[in-house]
């Protein structure tokens, strides 16, 4: 009962804050302000998002978790653009294959329970030119103790984090869905503790998608 009433009532206080951190919302800047159209973001979280998309006519956010999705609705209120909540999982997306030319994960695919099942969604309902924009932060790409590390404190996080992974390969994990970088930036994050500072920010369409002319 303690920890529900931390899922509910604390956590999406403190996530809301958490993401905040303005290295954090420098990245969403640099992220979304290219992008234009219909757009789909995986782990809408508090709408944090919301004041970055320079272009976009419609957002279907996805966001399962109803407490959290409640510190958005001033948000979307005052959003420029029409923003439909979409209450399910990354792992079934509600979309037809090949219909969406822009899906966006910001700090989400660490808390995924099952990320390969999720980035197989994303790559059915992408079109063949479609592109995934992403940063997360990710498993530490050169320190073999900060690696450890890590995986070590995990299990705890996931607890106080609704299922977050520190450890995971997010690079690895895209490049086994079958997904090429078009672009692909590792950098620490400031303001963020050591074990969860190192990001990638990036942009990934489907491996056997060839641009011709």
């Amino acid at each position: 009962m303690i920890y529900q009433f931390y899922q509910r009532r604390v956590f999406p206080h403190l996530l809301n804050q958490v993401m905040q951190t303005a290295s954090l919302m420098d990245k969403r800047r640099e992220l979304l302000l290219p992008i234009e159209g219909e757009v789909l973001e995986i782990g809408f979280g508090t709408g944090l998002n919301i004041p970055f998309y320079g272009n976009v006519d419609v957002l279907y956010a996805l966001e399962p978790n109803p407490d959290i999705y409640h510190l958005a609705i001033e948000r979307v209120q005052h959003a420029p653009f029409h923003v439909r909540h979409v209450q399910s999982h990354a792992e079934k997306l509600p979309f037809a294959d090949q219909s969406l030319d822009h899906i966006v994960c910001t700090w989400t695919l660490c808390s995924i329970a099952r990320l390969d099942q999720a980035l197989a969604e994303i790559y059915r309902v992408l079109k063949p030119t479609g592109t995934l924009h992403l940063v997360e932060h990710v498993k530490h790409p050169n320190s073999v103790k900060m690696q450890s590390l890590q995986t070590l404190l995990t299990p705890i996080q996931k607890c106080i984090g609704d299922g977050c992974h520190l450890n995971r390969d997010i690079e690895r994990s895209l490049q086994q869905a079958k997904f090429k970088f078009i672009e692909k930036q590792y950098f620490d994050a400031e303001g963020i503790p050591s074990i969860a500072q190192k990001m990638l920010m990036a942009r990934v369409q489907k491996l056997n998608f060839e641009i011709t002319d």
